[in-house]
C-alpha cells in the first residue's frame, strides 16, 4: 500500500494527501520549498510555501513573478487533506523542516540540517513524528564536527599570518549560507574589513537586512590585485579558485571552509593550502541524536550516502531504509 505522506516521483518527493511536492526537481503546480539554496529551490513552480523567515531569500532566488505564500515557523496550514507546518533546521536563514499530518499520523522531512548553533538562523527545533525522512550528506561516522571556537582561532591566526607575510589571504566558501555564518562567526572576535567576490554581495546585504551582524565588508574591485590585497580575507565561492579571476592572486594562500575538509586528503586534492572544517549540515553524531529526539520508528535516508546510516540504525531497532525504496507512481 502507497504511503499517502511520502512518495517519491521524478518530479520530486510528493505528498499524495495533500497534492503537493517538497523540493521538486521539476515544475509542478505546489511546492513546498524546505530552503533557498539552488538544489531544493527551482524556478517554474506555479506556486511556493516557504518559511517567512527566509522569504527575501527566496524572492531573491525565485524572481519576483513567483507565487510565494510564507508561513511563521509552527504556523500550521491546509495542503488538500494534510495540515502542514515549517520548523526550523537550523541549516541557513529560512530553512525548515516540513511536517505532515494526516489522519493522526505524522511524517517530517528534514530538508538539510545541522544542529550546531549558528548566529544566522533558528536553532533546529526537534518535531515529534511517526515516519522521520532524514538527510545524510555527511552519514559517515568519521565526519564529526569540531567546536566552531577552535575553528575561528585556526582562522583568525592564519588571517594573521597571512598578514605578516604579507599575502592575500583567500577563503572560498559556499556563496549563500557559509559566506554569511562565517562572517557572523568572526564579528564575535574582530571587527576588521572583509572583502567580498561579487557573488556574495546582495546575499551579504539580504543577511545584515534579516539582523545578522557580520564585520565590514567591501566588494572586491575588478582591478584588485594581490599585492593591494596584501594581509586582506577574501572570501570568494568555490568556482572561482579555478578561474581566471584568481590570477589577480598570485602569491595569495587559499583556504576552504567545508566539512569536506574533515578528510584532510580532500584538501591536498584541491589544492589548497589550509581546509577549516565548518558544515552547515548535520554531523554523524547530529544525524543520530536527531533520529533519536524524533521518536521515529520508520526512518528514511536520502540526499547522501545513507547505507552506513541505514544499517547503523537497523541494528538500533530502527526500521530504516533508503526513501528511494518507497514505491512511486
Amino acid at each position: 500500500m502507497r504511503d499517502p505522506l511520502l512518495q517519491p516521483r521524478p518530479e520530486g518527493l510528493y505528498c499524495p494527501a495533500g497534492g503537493f511536492y517538497i523540493d521538486p526537481a521539476e515544475p509542478v503546480a505546489q511546492a513546498v520549498v524546505t530552503h533557498a539554496h539552488g538544489d531544493h529551490a527551482r524556478q517554474g513552480n506555479a506556486r511556493y510555501h516557504v518559511a517567512r523567515a527566509g522569504l527575501a531569500l527566496m524572492r531573491e532566488r525565485l524572481g519576483d513573478p513567483a507565487a510565494i505564500e510564507a508561513y511563521d515557523y509552527g504556523q500550521p496550514f491546509l495542503l488538500g487533506e494534510v495540515r502542514v507546518s515549517l520548523h526550523p533546521s537550523g541549516h541557513m536563514l529560512g530553512s525548515a523542516q516540513v511536517r505532515m499530518e494526516h489522519e493522526g499520523r505524522v511524517a517530517v522531512v528534514s530538508g538539510d540540517y545541522k544542529r550546531e548553533p549558528d548566529p544566522t538562523c533558528a536553532p533546529f527545533e526537534p518535531v515529534p513524528c511517526d515516519v522521520f525522512v532524514t538527510e545524510s550528506t555527511f552519514a559517515w561516522p568519521v565526519y564529526r564536527w569540531p567546536p566552531m571556537a577552535q575553528v575561528l582561532d585556526e582562522l583568525l591566526a592564519w588571517w594573521d599570518d597571512c598578514a605578516r607575510r604579507r599575502v592575500p589571504a583567500v577563503l572560498f566558501c559556499y556563496a549563500l549560507g557559509k559566506a554569511q555564518r562565517l562572517l557572523a562567526e568572526m564579528a564575535s572576535r574582530v571587527d576588521r574589513l572583509v572583502y567580498l567576490h561579487g557573488a556574495m554581495l546582495r546575499l551579504v546585504e539580504l543577511y545584515r537586512e534579516a539582523g545578522v551582524a557580520m564585520p565590514p565588508t567591501r566588494p572586491l574591485a575588478e582591478d584588485a590585485r594581490g599585492a593591494a590585497l596584501a594581509g586582506e580575507l577574501v572570501l570568494a565561492p568555490p568556482y572561482a579558485a579555478g578561474s581566471p579571476w584568481m590570477r589577480r592572486f598570485p602569491n595569495a594562500s587559499t583556504a576552504f571552509a567545508s566539512g569536506w575538509m574533515r578528510i584532510r586528503g580532500n584538501r591536498r586534492r584541491r589544492g589548497f593550502d589550509r581546509g577549516f572544517v565548518v558544515s552547515d549540515h548535520a554531523d554523524w553524531g547530529g544525524l543520530l541524536r536527531t533520529v533519536a529526539q524524533s521518536g521515529a520508528k520508520r526512518v528514511y535516508v536520502t540526499h547522501g550516502d545513507g547505507d552506513v546510516l541505514v544499517r547503523y540504525l537497523r541494528e538500533q531497532g530502527y526500521d530504516a531504509q533508503p526513501l528511494a525504496v518507497l514505491e512511486a507512481g
